[in-house]
């Protein structure tokens, strides 16, 4: 990271706890692999309606119960198993679940992926992968070693906006860190913003907004954050010098690893009370 020391603005941080009631009967998978230099997931599959999707996840060595993250991957066809943040979120003692949504990696063959350019249809579809994302919520937090009260949800790009669109709902979510969801089209795309206005007003979680400032616009932290102040919703927005030397550079300032910039940040944010 250029620039040096990070600047941060706080507002609000404090957390709430959002509690459901686990499903019964549901099988455990199998137990990844915990490793001294790697983490090695599992990969497993989770029913989203009538819909077989698939998602790699990581657990620390032990028995739990855990706090856990859900990281939704951004509009990529290949997210892959995100090892990057493998190595932040499960290093410091948190399961991590990567479900990759319809469309995308390997549930790429159980329905179609969000249509490319601007326009509602963008909207609709990323508002029905929501489902998605509420289903692998719903698959941690049936796990037995997890700490079912303690389930938060992150993401970058379009996976910053499905982490807000679910903290819109937050079905067992007591937290939300959104990475520069919808920067990229944030400018030319009147729609999402009203879209992501309405779910920042009506969020029912605490939401940490997480920018570069070479990103293609800080926009998206800086005017949903505001929306969430005005609305007296918990939040913090932190927004960290530029990344690299290029939009490109700024957008990926998402990636995990030992000592993201960061992580002492989401962590602080995540371990509040």
């Amino acid at each position: 990271m250029l620039g040096g020391m990070k600047r941060t603005m706080i507002v609000a941080g404090f957390l709430v706890v959002a509690c459901g009631k686990k499903p019964d009967g549901v099988a455990p998978p199998p137990a990844p692999a915990h490793h001294a230099d790697t983490f090695e997931p599992a990969l497993v599959t989770f029913a989203s309606g009538a819909l077989t999707l698939s998602g790699f996840l990581y657990k620390p060595a032990g028995d739990g119960p855990f706090p856990a993250v859900v990281y939704n991957h951004g509009s990529e066809p290949l997210p892959g198993p995100k090892p990057d943040q493998a190595r932040f979120y499960v290093a410091h003692g948190f399961v991590l679940f990567v479900p990759h949504r319809r469309g995308h990696g390997r549930s790429k063959d159980a329905a179609p992926a969000e249509p490319t350019g601007l326009g509602p249809e963008v909207i609709d579809a990323l508002v029905v992968q929501n489902d998605d994302v509420l289903a692998a919520l719903a698959y941690v937090a049936a796990l037995p070693y997890v700490n079912r009260s303690r389930i938060a949800v992150a993401g970058c790009s379009y996976g910053g906006i499905e982490t807000l669109l679910a903290a819109e709902r937050a079905t067992g979510i007591y937290a939300a860190v959104d990475f520069a969801g919808g920067a990229m089209r944030w400018n030319a795309d009147p729609a999402l913003q009203a879209r992501l206005k309405t779910a920042a007003r009506a969020a029912k979680v605490p939401v940490m907004f997480v920018q570069a400032e070479n990103d293609f616009s800080i926009g998206p932290s800086k005017v949903l954050s505001a929306e969430m102040a005005a609305a007296h919703k918990p939040m913090q927005l932190k927004l960290y010098p530029a990344n690299g030397t290029s939009p490109e550079d700024g957008h990926h300032f998402c990636a995990g690893g030992d000592h993201p910039a960061w992580g002492d940040d989401v962590l602080a944010f995540l371990n509040q009370p």
